[in-house]
């Protein structure tokens, strides 16, 4: 298959995805609580210009405004009938705005989790769960979107769900995971155990694969090596957010600078990843940083775990849950400060 994702990997050694959808949307004047694909139609020109933040910017990837966009996240805001609508919108928003750049820019259609439990411990089963990203996928698919954009997974069945349900669409795909305490997905998976997930996706493997959020910049990086160490051959994606989340009268900011995300995306660049990112709290400022240092700074080696620490600050556990390395916690450095 050859698609807009596929070419781009094809010529470039590494490709700058977008920043925090959320984040921005905030800073908008989202309240919390809001769905923000309600947007997608009643503001489209907010979108747009969140859209055109990260065009700006540099990045060569933008998701679409659709990370809650399936019928289980819907429903809670009494819009489950709406899936097909508000994906196809936000992808054609996003759409008009790749288009008019002055350079190939790829449209990712976001597709979060749904939110719900597998059974037997919860009331999802498999074939729901592919219902539910099928409808999402199609959405997304009419609105133009080059390719889907599995993120912030944490269940294996989860993973493989939305994998048939890009198949069923006819859509190439890249999905991620979100690794928290100890190198851990919220349902137990590691590093490892993601890349032997990949391997048995025989019918339709995504086109990258990694990891986006977490508890931060340097964990991240602990498990991009490992990605890259057991998968050496398939794009990796690494997408983590701008420092560490502080509460600070009544909001939530993130203390990763700019100059910070810098040395993340070079770091990223040198562990191996192809598709590097921001999450949570990446603004624009932060991707063009990121993008004059990927663009300046040399290719260096590999870097072992003290030079990122060195770098970005402390892991937040001793280990990545694999057992193959050993990176005792610290305090993260606080002398850096988000400009918020």
């Amino acid at each position: 298959m050859s698609d807009a994702l596929t070419k781009m990997l094809a010529t470039r050694d590494w490709i700058l995805a977008d920043g925090a959808t959320g984040t921005n949307l905030f800073n908008m004047g989202l309240q919390s609580g809001d769905a923000p694909e309600l947007w997608n139609v009643d503001s489209p020109e907010k979108i747009r210009a969140l859209y055109q933040g990260p065009v700006g910017a540099g990045s060569d990837l933008f998701l679409t405004n659709t990370f809650g966009g399936n019928a289980s996240r819907l429903k809670l805001h009494d819009a489950q009938d709406r899936v097909r609508e508000l994906n196809r919108a936000g992808a054609e928003l996003a759409r008009e705005v790749a288009d008019a750049a002055d350079r190939p820019v790829v449209v990712a259609g976001s597709v979060g989790p749904t939110g719900d439990i597998f059974a037997p411990m919860g009331t999802l089963t498999h074939e729901l769960a592919v219902e539910m990203f099928h409808e999402q996928a199609e959405g997304l698919k009419e609105g133009g979107a080059d390719v889907l954009w599995v993120e912030t997974i944490s269940a294996p069945e989860e993973y493989r769900a939305a994998a048939e349900a890009a198949r069923l669409a006819g859509m190439p795909w890249c999905g991620t995971m979100s690794f928290d305490t100890a190198g851990r997905t919220m349902m137990g998976v590691t590093s490892t155990d993601m890349v032997t997930l990949v391997g048995k996706l025989n019918d339709n493997k995504p086109l990258a694969f990694g990891a986006n959020c977490g508890v931060g910049a340097s964990d991240l990086l602990r498990t991009v090596l490992g990605m890259v160490a057991a998968d050496p051959d398939r794009p990796v994606i690494a997408k983590g957010n701008a420092g560490i989340p502080k509460y600070v009268e009544g909001h939530i900011h993130y203390d990763g600078t700019p100059e910070l995300m810098a040395d993340y995306a070079v770091l990223a660049r040198d562990c191996g990843a192809r598709i590097i990112g921001g999450c949570c709290g990446t603004t624009p400022e932060h991707l063009a940083h990121m993008r004059r240092a990927l663009e300046e700074r040399p290719r260096g080696e590999t870097p072992d775990l003290a030079a990122i620490e060195a770098r970005l600050g402390g892991f937040s556990s001793p280990t990545d849950g694999t057992g193959d390395d050993t990176a005792a916690p610290r305090e993260r450095r606080r002398g850096r400060r988000a400009r918020t």
